[in-house]
């Protein structure tokens, strides 16, 4: 892969210095440090990504197999060089997108929510390799508050990850970044200064000024991407960006896959989540300060307890399981997966069947009556107990099938999916280091 000096690489693993974050523009409700905005499943209507032809068993294969290639790039089995990211994303991995304005006057575009990347990108004009999109890409020519960030400038040098200070080409003093997905595909182009716009659910709209950016203009990819919005915890992400304005707060809420409802994504006062129910566990360092790690102790199924870690061995600083929300499937690592799943087995008196695919490690076949008896599983995160509803543990996968959502994979692997995660409001806050969560009936926020 050519190397280009001062090409500022995206990684993940790396900690990335906070650019200058400089006044905020806002409206009366972003004044008052709070605002949500929607967000749309890519199966939903209103997604570009949306195939009428496509069966709900069709939309489920599609998501499970982005599962996989989630947690192959979070955990891969070994860096190839210091110029691999460790936590690669798969293009088109993500489930949830959301509407934002760019520029100035704002020209709406649409991109991939994700707590796994620490960088807004999208596709700009011109742009050499860039795929389809269902609405015009944005022309930063046409944008009065649009600033490419000098390859020399204070910014951009504390970005850099690679030693070299001088730039890429005389002919170009932009600060460049570049971005390499683990299909192969990439996103390259210029770092910006400019101008976002969130539109919120009660009508109003907040805007941010001199927000980094990326703008692809030498795109490769093999699948219809055309952007992130990237919600991980490292500098140069959307929430560290905000970050003062919105007190580095965030959560959101995701419906049953099933149900028609919309879901939200908060910030600032309208991300608390307290009240009754509600449980908080810490945020722990893990192996990318982008990510966001969580300490597991244990799961129960029923009253039956099982240990993550075995009493010989002590906890540490350090998170051991992921949670992500682009991830549809629950990943645990098999040694622990290997007492869950008898467990389950014994307390559910259906017939085992073979998994329609190699995903899953556990299914049977669906009762007649819809009286499955699945138990209820209690993930144990450090001081918080999140119960899972049946309906998130055991998914149907093909007609009369349904399938223990919670896999096994080599560790260290866990991840805590977002199949899981459906009809609790889970807040982020990154001053007080913590997730929270409240059960929540998403579609009625």
């Amino acid at each position: 892969m050519t190397t280009y000096v001062n090409v500022i690489f995206v990684f993940l693993t790396l900690t990335l210095s906070i650019l200058c974050f400089c006044g905020l523009v806002l409206t009366d409700e972003g004044l008052k440090g709070g605002f949500s905005v929607e967000l749309i499943h890519r199966n939903s209507p209103q997604s570009p990504f949306y195939d009428p032809t496509e069966t709900p068993f069709q939309q489920l294969h599609n998501a499970f197999h982005r599962s996989i290639n989630r947690v192959n790039n979070f955990y891969p089995k070994s860096k190839a060089s210091q110029m691999t990211p460790l936590s690669e994303i798969i293009a088109n991995s993500g489930a949830y997108l959301m509407r934002y304005s760019i520029g100035t006057p704002p020209f709406e575009v649409m991109g991939f929510v994700d707590t796994g990347s620490d960088l807004v990108w999208l596709q700009c004009n011109p742009c050499k390799g860039c795929s389809n999109q269902t609405t015009p890409f944005f022309d930063p020519s046409k944008s009065s508050t649009y600033k490419p960030i000098s390859c020399d400038s204070k910014e951009c040098k504390s970005l850099l990850t690679l030693e070299e200070n001088s730039c890429h080409s005389r002919n170009d003093t932009n600060c460049r970044y570049g971005i390499l997905y683990d299909d192969g595909s990439s996103s390259k182009g210029n770092l910006a200064f400019e101008t976002l716009t969130f539109s919120s659910t009660t009508g109003s709209s907040v805007a941010f000024p001199k927000l980094p950016i990326g703008c692809d203009q030498a795109r490769k990819f093999h699948s219809n991407m055309f952007g992130v919005v990237g919600l991980g915890k490292g500098g140069n992400s959307l929430i560290t960006q905000m970050g003062p304005s919105i007190d580095f707060k965030f959560s959101y809420c995701l419906p049953y896959f099933k149900s028609k409802g919309t879901s939200k994504l908060n910030f600032g006062i309208n991300a608390v989540v307290a009240g009754p129910g509600t449980v908080s566990t810490p945020l722990k360092p893990g192996p990318s300060d982008v990510l966001y790690f969580l300490q597991l102790e244990g799961m129960s199924v029923g009253s039956k307890r099982i240990e993550f870690v075995d009493n010989s061995t002590s906890y540490d600083a350090y998170g051991n399981t992921l949670i992500d929300s682009g991830t549809t499937l629950t990943f645990m690592e098999d040694n622990f997966y290997a007492k869950l799943e008898p467990e389950v087995m014994a307390q559910i008196k259906l017939e085992r069947v073979q998994s329609p695919e190699k995903t899953f490690s556990l299914c049977y076949k669906s009762p007649t009556n819809n009286e499955t008896g699945v138990p209820f599983i209690t993930v144990h995160f450090a001081g918080a107990d999140v119960v899972l509803n049946p309906s998130s543990t055991f998914i149907e996968a093909k007609d009369n099938v349904i399938c223990f959502t919670i896999v096994p994979v080599p560790p260290p692997g866990s991840i805590f999916g977002n199949l899981a995660q459906m009809n609790y409001l889970i807040g982020y806050d990154l001053v007080k280091k913590t997730v929270s969560f409240k059960p929540t009936d998403c579609t009625k926020m």
